[in-house]
């Protein structure tokens, strides 16, 4: 499945859920998730999509790694199928 596709997905499934997913720009600072996905009662994370077996580039998984480190939550997606399984984790913790 392409990028694309994961994306409209996600943010379809979040808005089903009662959120948000904007896509997120960070100029000046490449690297940094597509999505920052926001649900009900302060729970949010980022996420990355990618094609179906794709990876992230090597300064996008240093991004993800800062996050991580500063307490965020960060997801690579791309699979449809895992959409469900991520947004319940971000409204269960």
């Amino acid at each position: 499945m392409r990028e694309k596709e994961i994306e409209q997905r996600l943010v379809r499934e979040v808005k089903k859920r009662g959120g948000i997913c904007p896509k997120f720009v960070s100029p000046g600072m490449s690297g940094m998730p597509d999505r920052i996905i926001l649900l009900p009662r302060g729970k949010f994370a980022f996420a990355e999509l990618k094609a179906s077996g794709q990876k992230p580039r090597p300064l996008q998984v240093a991004r993800h790694k800062i996050l991580m480190g500063l307490g965020f939550r960060v997801y690579v997606i791309d699979d449809a199928e895992k959409i469900g399984g991520v947004i319940d984790e971000i409204r269960t913790t």
